[in-house]
């Protein structure tokens, strides 16, 4: 897309780093209209690429590029890669006596559950896990008051040490905080910076580890987080820019700066949780309430599912083995699948695809930046599902280097197996589409969702060139291509509400549940959270909440999460609301058993202003004229594919494969058998046709 001109403050921004890509999706709130821009990551350097990006708005390289923007909504990678390559700060522990080793014992779990080996390296080592004389009891009780003086010098350990960030972890201090408040307020006292943690106030909930590890990795990441916001709104300002920057967390809502800067772990897979709450929308608007999403990036493949509309919220994840962040986030499950994912054959003579990655830099061997080794999108290259001779996107490369790609599959791909070049593309794609699909199944028929009954939606730069694949290998009968799938996640940024989380835990059964105590808890908890929100400065159309306990039978270990109804909260309607989920769930309900209410969760979601999503549909001035026919290796043989400019087809056109739908942002690969659709809204609706 061409940069916009004469643009004034009314842009709203969406922007979404990727490990290959920046995607930039751009709203003109005055007219409606809306543009996307898609320059090259800057890995290390990520508010470098972004910059480059907001200049590409206006169409100025030099002073004053931000002034036409009036918010930017930023999903950002900076948290999660700093996790997964163990890039945090140095990082310290107070805790209570006895209860060092809790981020490391974890769940007593292992990487691999048959595996007789494994091994773990928490993100704090022993030594800066520190002890005070402390103890609150299950019930809240005080057992033993706390030392500030041990404080004061375990601190100043830890500073000595040359810890940046620390965070206080106090045992049971969900059930009274006392100790753990008192704690805090000393280390802030004597702590050269912001960084301090207390695990009571970013999760008030039981579960010792997870709280831990919650907190310790929030602490970890502010430095780094902090750090890279700061240099970002500081180049933003430098360029004019005076709105609101605001960021995109793990459960599809926005947060301020300053409330990223100070709980930093909700930043943990905010990219394609946008793309994710973009995908819904695009689909409730296309009449698809069940849609199984997919994006597919330079480095991984994120799947998740939406059920009557509404995206799947998951109250922990685990960012790798061990790194359990307990906090809302949409369910998202995440495979070494993406374009850049490397393939390899290993001791035993297998073929492999990923985990490893060659991300934008050097990148795919057709990129001729000096990467030797065969990917996924070199497999798509050598096959011609991707024309070596077309710009990639955001002007990274006017062409691709087919034959460096074709040599690379030869050479460690093809003579290893005993196959020849094409056969060994073929199967690289083979092993990736499957290692997809079983991601499609672990979020469906694991959870017990017939995929069959839900459309798949792929997204990200490389989904579109699999999803005939995917709906052959998993059943759906329905795939649904945005208009513009590169930038999903982009354009999710734009879409998404503020929100924020909050949790409490009551520890109760439901006969001694004090109602109007729970009343109050919940009261508090709104107040908090509407501070969050007015902090942000931003309008909002309306304000929504939910409200839910998570409950069980008394002597279970898991828990359900029971959403109840603001208008009227009972110990009957709590009951009821529990008995009724629970047998949606298991198919009966256990009379006669007790049952307990463990949390309290609480949602307070700012309504931003929404755009009629028909901005993105076709003008109505298109053309279904294919621009030539092209070579596609396909199970086995050549087919004579047409290719299209996708953006130029108009509502109706119906397009039947083997076909090859370019743009700037993806390529759609339309196989044999296959039928596509534009809809009203400028998706292709794809379709299996009769053999």
């Amino acid at each position: 897309m061409s940069p916009l001109k004469n643009a004034s403050a009314h842009l709203v921004l969406g922007v979404d780093v990727g490990g290959t890509f920046t995607d930039l999706f751009v709203l003109d709130e005055r007219d409606g209209s809306a543009h996307i821009i898609k320059v090259p990551s800057t890995r290390g350097e990520e508010a470098k690429g972004f910059m480059h990006g907001v200049a590409r708005v206006s169409g100025n390289q030099s002073g004053g590029a931000a002034s036409s923007l009036a918010t930017i909504v930023h999903g950002t990678t900076v948290g999660t890669n700093a996790l997964l390559e163990r890039k945090v700060a140095r990082t310290g522990i107070i805790t209570t006596r006895g209860f060092r080793d809790v981020l490391e014992m974890r769940r007593r779990d292992r990487p691999q559950t048959w595996g007789l080996r494994g091994s773990f390296e928490p993100v704090v080592p022993r030594d800066l896990r520190l002890e005070v004389d402390e103890r609150v009891l299950a019930d809240g009780s005080l057992h033993t008051a706390l030392d500030l003086a041990q404080v004061r010098m375990q601190a100043q350990v830890l500073l000595d040490a040359g810890c940046e960030a620390i965070c206080i972890f106090f045992i049971n201090a969900y059930a009274n905080p006392i100790n753990e408040q008192q704690a805090v307020e000393v280390i802030r006292g004597m702590w050269p910076n912001s960084y301090v943690t207390a695990a009571i106030e970013v999760l008030p909930e039981i579960r010792e580890f997870e709280r831990c590890s919650t907190a310790t990795l929030n602490a970890a990441l502010q430095p780094v987080v902090g750090s890279y916001l700061a240099k970002l709104e500081d180049d933003l300002r430098k360029e004019g820019f005076s709105g609101e920057l605001l960021i995109v967390q793990s459960n599809g809502g926005v947060m301020s700066r300053e409330t990223a800067c100070d709980v930093p772990v909700r930043t943990a897979l905010s990219g394609p949780a946008a793309g994710v709450i973009a995908c819904a929308a695009v689909a409730r608007a296309s009449g698809y309430l069940n849609v199984i999403t997919g994006d597919m990036g330079g480095t991984s493949f994120d799947v998740s599912l939406v059920a009557a509309g509404e995206a799947a919220l998951a109250a922990q994840t685990s960012i790798e083995f061990g790194l359990v962040v307990r906090s809302p986030m949409i369910q998202i499950e995440t495979i070494g699948a993406g374009g850049g994912s490397i393939a390899s054959v290993d001791a035993s003579g297998m073929l492999q695809v990923g985990p490893e990655s060659a991300g934008s830099n050097p990148g795919p061997v057709c990129y001729a930046r000096g990467n030797s080794r065969p990917t996924v999108t070199d497999a798509n290259v050598v096959l011609g599902r991707i024309a070596a001779d077309r710009p990639l996107g955001g002007g990274l490369l006017k062409a691709l280097d087919a034959k460096s790609a074709a040599k690379a599959i030869q050479d460690l791909i093809a003579k290893p197996l005993g196959l020849d070049t094409l056969a060994a593309a073929e199967a690289i794609l083979t092993v990736a589409n499957a290692k997809m699909a079983g991601a499609i199944r672990v979020v469906s028929i694991e959870r017990g969702h017939d995929p069959r009954q839900f459309a798949y939606m792929p997204f990200g730069g490389g989904g579109a060139l699999h999803v005939c694949a995917m709906m052959r290998e998993v059943g759906v009968t329905t795939g649904i291509v945005p208009r513009y799938p590169g930038v999903t996640s982009a354009l999710g940024c734009v879409m998404a509400d503020m929100r924020h989380d909050a949790v409490q835990t009551i520890n109760q059964s439901l006969a001694d549940l004090d109602v109007i105590h729970l009343l109050s808890l919940l009261t508090r908890l709104a107040e908090a959270c509407q501070k969050r929100l007015d902090s942000a400065g931003v309008r909002f159309e309306s304000i929504q909440e939910v409200v839910a306990l998570d409950m069980l039978y008394m002597g279970q270990t898991h828990t359900l999460q029971v959403t109840l109804d603001t208008q009227e909260i009972t110990r009957q309607t709590i009951q009821s609301a529990f008995e009724k989920t629970y047998l949606a769930s298991f198919g009966r309900i256990l009379n006669g058993i007790a049952i307990r209410v463990m949390n309290l969760r609480y949602a307070r979601i700012g309504v931003r202003p929404k755009f009629d999503l028909t901005i993105l549909a076709p003008n109505g001035v298109g053309s279904s004229r294919s621009l030539g026919t092209q070579q596609v290796f396909h199970a086995g043989k050549w087919w004579d594919s047409q290719r299209y400019a996708r953006l130029d087809l108009p509502v109706g056109a119906e397009i039947r494969g083997p076909a090859i739908l370019e743009q700037s942002d993806t390529t759609v690969w339309l196989e044999p058998s296959f039928i596509a659709r534009v809809d009203s809204l400028g998706n292709l609706l794809v379709e299996r046709t009769a053999e």
